[in-house]
């Protein structure tokens, strides 16, 4: 009987994060910077409150009130809450099912604290299934 294997082996661990007071343009710059699709957004504690997505920036700047306030913006304002998260412990499937479950692309890998160590996405996922 094989094992299943865990989040923790897959996840892309030390995620870049971002501040929920940091300004979207900053945000975008990561994310275009970094090449990646999403960032943990944490309060002035470190604590995990949301996450900010590429597709969160599409819809703020499809929204004309926000598209309006754009530069005055913080990733606050239009972050997905609460974040969505699972245990380092939790199997590669239990991860697969809460993704499409909620119908999201990552999931914040929190330790107790809900101090974000890791983000698994459906490429991790994808990138465990070819191995």
């Amino acid at each position: 009987m094989t094992q299943s294997r865990t989040v923790a082996e897959a996840m892309t661990a030390n995620p870049i994060s971002v501040a929920d007071t940091a300004s979207l343009a900053e945000a975008a710059g990561i994310l275009e910077g970094k090449k990646i699709t999403g960032l943990p957004v944490v309060d002035a504690d470190g604590i995990l409150v949301g996450v900010l997505s590429q597709t969160d920036l599409v819809r703020a700047r499809a929204n004309q009130n926000l598209v309006a306030n754009w530069p005055g913006l913080a990733v606050g304002q239009v972050m997905t809450k609460p974040a969505l998260t699972i245990a380092s412990t939790a199997t590669l499937e239990q991860a697969a099912k809460q993704m499409e479950q909620s119908r999201v692309h990552r999931l914040v890998v929190i330790d107790a604290a809900a101090t974000p160590i890791g983000i698994i996405s459906t490429s991790d996922l994808f990138r465990s299934m070819v191995r």
